[in-house]
């Protein structure tokens, strides 16, 4: 199959496709008699893999590692599941991190009057000027 029915029957788009191969994340598609990249059914199923790992959030190398792990038959679990419980913990603090920008933007925009009134506490704060103290 070409790159486009690559990407329709993994859910990657033809962009990232390319992208993972020049990264080396993907080894370089075949190529027909006129030069377009063909794929089959096993780079079809990385390709899905890679995605779905993806929409799990890991990074790019940890995708990478991911590969190797999944495509060496002698691994042990405990190494995907170390790489799967980093995961969690990263998604974790982020979720932390972004529960603190809600609060503070929370605060922010509760203290704004939203008036015709020119002050606003929401651009003081981004203007590293603290008019009233957001909570964390």
């Amino acid at each position: 199959m070409n790159i486009g029915e690559a990407s329709r029957a993994s859910g990657v788009s033809s962009k990232m496709i390319r992208y993972y191969e020049a990264t080396g994340l993907i080894p370089p598609a075949g190529r027909s008699g006129s030069g377009y990249r063909t794929y089959g059914p096993k780079e079809v199923q990385t390709l899905r893999f890679i995605r779905r790992a993806r929409d799990l959030g890991f990074p790019m190398e940890k995708v990478s590692d991911l590969l190797a792990l999944w495509h060496d038959r002698s691994r042990a679990s405990a190494d995907v599941k170390h790489l799967a419980e980093a995961q969690v913990a990263a998604l974790e603090a982020r979720i932390v991190e972004m529960q603190t920008m809600q609060a503070t933007l929370r605060h922010l925009v509760h203290a704004c009057a939203g008036d015709d009134r020119p002050d606003c506490p929401i651009l003081s704060d981004l203007g590293g000027i603290r008019t009233a103290s957001p909570a964390p």
